[in-house]
């Protein structure tokens, strides 16, 4: 019997490779999305691929569409899916002061709630199994905290504690949980944040604001994610998942420095990078004559 797979926000960027992935290594995918016309385009982009794949209306954070819609997967599965990718999720840019409380309820509430609650509706099932796999998508934002994504580190820092206590309860039933932390990569989540930066005329941070407008909308030229879409596959299908898979050259890289380098050195790094610190003159030198050889 074909195993069944969800994946949340299935229709754009790592939800939509990795719907796509699944489904061409023979898995039976279920992507939901948010509006019909939405579910749709999935169902197009499989077409032409030559592929089938299922969808479901759900809003992960409305609990009654989550129960709606695993309610109706259930009964498309037979009782339940095999596995579930929990992959939905924003970002919401700025200073940890200009975000509002309602901003920060909907950032965490997509990207850490929603996960646990659809992790609720679909244990039961998979523990009368003993079989079953749970994949978050993270974040290396995940590990390392940056400046203007505090509240989005946040949600993925969450995101972690709960799928490493997860992983040690559930183990026992059969189930396996896995977490997933791509670096970098083209997806639409950044384009949708540019539209959520904080208002900016009386922050104190508007200047460097103006840098992150840029560094937001450079997003469009990051890789394919489809390494990304190619870990879930390997999470999914290999017997024995690591708990982590750290993906990119520089989430492993990212890591690293910021696990050996000395606390007081990433953060001079990250605050240049940001705009909030402006490096000594010999730095700015050295910055601009490699841009100038870049040039030639």
């Amino acid at each position: 019997m074909t195993k069944s797979v969800v994946v949340t926000g299935a229709t754009s960027g790592i939800g939509l490779a990795t719907a796509l992935e699944l489904a061409r290594a023979g898995l039976d995918v279920i992507g939901t999305a948010r509006t019909e016309d939405k579910a749709q385009l999935l169902r197009e982009a499989a077409e032409r691929d030559g592929l089938g794949v299922r969808t479901v209306l759900l809003d992960v954070c409305d609990e009654n569409s989550t129960v709606r819609a695993f309610t109706e997967i259930a009964t498309m599965t037979g009782g339940g899916p095999w596995a579930v990718v929990n992959n939905a999720g924003v970002a919401q840019p700025g200073a940890v002061e200009d975000v509002e409380d309602e901003q920060i309820r909907h950032q965490l509430e997509t990207n850490l709630v929603a996960p646990a609650r659809i992790a609720r509706l679909v244990l039961p099932q998979m523990r009368q199994r003993r079989s079953g796999r749970i994949v978050n998508i993270s974040s290396i934002s995940g590990r390392v905290s940056s400046p203007f994504l505090g509240w989005y580190c946040a949600s993925k820092q969450g995101l972690g504690a709960v799928t490493d206590a997860l992983r040690i309860e559930v183990a026992q039933f059969g189930v396996k949980v896995v977490l997933i932390e791509p670096g970098s990569f083209g997806t639409d989540i950044w384009e949708r944040s540019v539209g959520n930066l904080p208002p900016r005329k009386h922050s104190a941070y508007s200047d460097s604001y103006e840098l992150a407008d840029e560094m937001l909308r450079r997003a469009e030229s990051l890789p394919d994610p489809a390494p990304v879409a190619q870990a879930v596959r390997h999470a999914l299908l290999t017997p024995r998942p690591r708990p982590r898979y750290l993906v990119g050259s520089d989430a492993r890289a990212g890591a690293l420095l910021d696990a050996l380098a000395p606390r007081v050195v990433s953060d001079y790094v990250k605050g240049v990078a940001t705009g909030l610190r402006t490096p000594p003159d010999r730095v700015m030198r050295l910055l601009e004559a490699a841009t100038r050889r870049q040039g030639r």
